[in-house]
């Protein structure tokens, strides 16, 4: 099976002060083209926002954007009329669709904010703008795998309108979980944080691992590690490869 680390000390980086950014792949002012994405999966970008400060409004179209809450809490607010908060253990999914403006910020005052804010490209363009957040304990990912999205929201996951897999987990010690990747599959996993082996590779907080071929995926050797597994559609029109503008 072929893999391809993205180590975190290559990605991309955006430092304004009030945002510590990390982009696995290219991403507003960072450019990369040997980093454009990976099938479906456009955008992980590992955020750190300080006490108060945000993103303020602004568009998507095209897009599925899911965030993924590692410590503190992710307040959001956007114009179908939704106010939220989200804290580890929640999954926010938000089809930006035909259009959607929205705002985020940490909410806290006093604590740091760390979340990963993903994009996966849509199988189209022009569906209706949509939200949902779910949580998902600690319990359900400790040693294998909790669907967290899909492209059916089986499992009782959010929804995406892609052929997208992801799972979360959360291993160490003598922790280990299996995958079993199909024909015609690309997967991609992300360590949010916490270190482990895939298949013997070592990786360490914030690495990436790119797999195209079928076969095994082993996840073990893990030490406080909290891991992020794509399953992914390793087809994708290239007419929707500049979605999301």
């Amino acid at each position: 099976m072929t893999m391809k680390l993205r180590a975190a000390r290559d990605r991309g980086r955006s430092n304004y002060g009030w945002l510590d950014s990390a982009h696995s792949f290219s991403f507003a002012d960072y450019h990369d083209p040997a980093h454009m994405g990976f099938g479906p999966l456009r955008v992980i970008n590992d955020d750190r926002v300080v006490p108060g400060a945000g993103f303020g409004t602004h568009g998507h179209r095209d897009m599925e954007i899911i965030s993924y809450v590692l410590e503190g809490a992710l307040a959001h607010r956007d114009s179908l009329g939704n106010g939220s908060v989200i804290r580890p253990g929640e999954v926010q999914r938000m089809s930006a669709g035909t259009g959607i403006q929205h705002s985020e910020f940490n909410h806290s005052q006093h604590e740091p904010l760390h979340f990963l804010q993903i994009w996966i490209i849509p199988d189209r363009k022009g569906y209706a703008p949509a939200y949902e957040q779910i949580y998902f304990d600690a319990a359900g990912k400790r040693g294998r795998l909790q669907r967290v999205a899909s492209g059916d929201g089986r499992e009782g996951s959010v929804s995406l309108h892609q052929d997208v897999n992801l799972y979360a987990t959360l291993l160490d010690g003598a922790d280990a979980v299996n995958f079993e990747l199909a024909a015609g599959r690309l997967a991609w996993i992300q360590v949010a944080r916490g270190a482990l082996q895939v298949n013997g590779q070592q990786l360490q907080p914030g690495d990436g691992l790119a797999l195209d071929e079928p076969g095994p995926i082993r996840l073990d050797g893990a030490q406080a590690a909290e891991v992020l597994l794509f399953d992914m559609t390793a087809s994708l029109s290239p007419r929707l490869q500049r979605a999301g503008d």
